[in-house]
């Protein structure tokens, strides 16, 4: 599966990126054209799928959390004495560092379901889409990408931090289709935000607008999961539906974000899409990075469980469940 162009001008150099087909069109500027991402195939999972894994230190963790108060608002003035990290299931050997981070540079990715069942609303989504990222991305230290999915994904701007193509690839976008949100978030974070280390931290995110039902994918929950999980990138899922009841894509938008510590939400009226906007924008300026060596860590490839647990009873903590290591 590859990213779709949706017939804009092109530049040659936007033609080698692994997402735009021949003929395919997204605007790229300098930074982006520089900073095409690339990642080795290392392993296949058990649907035969590729399956790409991080280099870097093969026995260092880095993980991304926040903490809570009993009434889910952040806080910030935590240390490492203050919490518990386990392992697959074992204490960690070491904690190599632990800080606050609320300006981290971000890399993110905006998933627009734009299928045939979010029509209702479409227009003022773009719009509140749009002012997120205007509050979000710093110009020349965070970078953003726009993607639209129906049963194909469709890249509209790749990687920038100008907030003018970034607007003008959420304008680009158009509804209608089928929905495959699996696909949409798979190929998002293998072919965008699966990358070797860089030398610096930075904080990895995906914001998903859609309904969250899924009827065209060729992968499955857990495989986007699983690609997200390598890909170390936090979910954050706004739900398009507008009934006011529990439906099956609310679950998946759920299972999404908690399983790579993220968040889901789910606005009734217009306007609270918006205020669900605002809040992902704090939450990405309040978290904790902390860096620690495994016990009994094995270079096998297999899949390990992350704990992390405030010791004041009172807190609650947020972080991916888990990692792929490296194989050999």
């Amino acid at each position: 599966m590859s990213f779709l162009g949706l017939g804009l001008p092109v530049s040659a150099n936007a033609q080698t990126s692994p997402y735009a087909a021949v003929g395919s069109t997204v605007a790229l500027d300098s930074n982006s054209k520089a900073a095409l991402l690339h990642a080795s195939a290392t392993s296949s999972d058990e649907a035969g799928d590729t399956i790409l894994t991080i280099k870097k230190r093969v026995n260092e963790v880095n993980v991304l959390f926040i903490a809570t108060d009993r009434h889910g608002k952040f806080v910030r003035n935590l240390s490492q004495a203050d919490f518990n990290i386990f392992d697959d299931h074992k204490p960690v050997e070491s904690i190599l560092n632990f800080r606050r981070e609320t300006d981290l540079p971000i890399e993110l990715g905006l998933l627009m379901d734009i299928s045939g069942s979010v029509q209702g609303r479409f227009s003022f989504e773009k719009e509140a889409a749009t002012g997120f990222l205007q509050h979000i991305i710093r110009p020349g230290y965070d970078r953003a990408f726009i993607v639209g999915f129906n049963k194909e994904s469709h890249l509209t701007q790749d990687f920038t931090g100008d907030i003018a193509l970034l607007a003008a690839g959420v304008q680009r976008l158009s509804d209608g289709g089928g929905t495959a949100i699996y696909d949409a978030i798979y190929k998002a974070c293998q072919e965008k935000l699966l990358r070797e280390n860089t030398g610096h931290p930075i904080r990895k995110a995906i914001v998903i607008l859609s309904d969250g039902e899924d009827n065209q994918s060729e992968h499955s929950r857990i495989q986007a999961i699983e690609m997200a999980q390598r890909a170390e990138v936090l979910i954050y899922a706004i739900s398009t539906d507008d009934s006011g009841l529990i439906l099956r894509g609310d679950k998946a938008l759920e299972d999404l974000a908690a399983a790579t510590g993220g968040r889901a939400f789910f606005p009734y009226k217009m306007k609270d899409i918006t205020r669900s906007f605002a809040a992902i924008e704090d939450e990405l300026r309040s978290q904790y990075a902390v860096s620690y060596k495994p016990s009994d860590f094995d270079i096998d490839g297999r899949y390990r469980s992350i704990e992390i647990t405030a010791l004041k009873k009172d807190l609650q903590v947020r972080a991916r469940r888990g990692y792929f290591a490296p194989s050999q």
